[in-house]
């Protein structure tokens, strides 16, 4: 079926908050590329990672911030420490898909993500395809020891995020 061309990724909420101006999820709807696929004309399992982190990094982009600051310092980063996925159907070339980020943990260091990819119905329905975790940690990185160290995550990224309600 062909369908008409749309930007590759686009925000479909912004992040919701509740309670003193808090985020806790953030929407995002895309196109899959014919890139994605593989050679069964599927998307490749590697890319609902990519997916997941597109959410994340657009969630952030929404609160002002950026996974990785270079304004700030010391230079912090978010590496991942744990993720997972578990692909319920195969999405295919062109198919919208939806990619909902929800704050599931909030420590002094870390974030964790669930992240639910759905198939856009032709009706505007969602059919969930895969879920999948994300845990991150808050790092700075020593240039001299060529280390990375956990540290709080700084206050005004703090203050914005809460954990989404069940």
């Amino acid at each position: 079926m062909c369908r008409p061309r749309c930007p590759t990724a686009v925000p479909t909420s912004f992040p919701k908050k509740r309670r003193g101006e808090m985020a806790y999820e953030f929407k995002l709807e895309k196109t899959v590329e014919f890139s994605e696929t593989d050679m069964a004309g599927i998307v490749h399992f590697s890319n609902y990672f990519r997916y997941m982190e597109m959410a994340e990094h657009a969630f952030f982009r929404s609160l002002g911030f950026s996974i990785h600051s270079r304004e700030q310092e010391p230079q912090i980063g978010w590496p991942r420490v744990q993720v997972s996925c578990e692909y319920k159907k195969p999405l295919r070339f062109e198919d919208r898909i939806e990619i909902h980020l929800l704050v599931r943990e909030k420590r002094p260091r870390s974030l964790a993500y669930e992240v639910r990819i759905s198939r856009i119905e032709e009706d505007g329905g969602r059919e969930e395809v895969a879920r999948g975790t994300l845990t991150t940690v808050c790092i700075t990185f020593d240039r001299e020891r060529k280390q990375m160290k956990a540290v709080a995550i700084p206050a005004d990224i703090d203050a914005q995020i809460e954990v989404a309600p069940e």
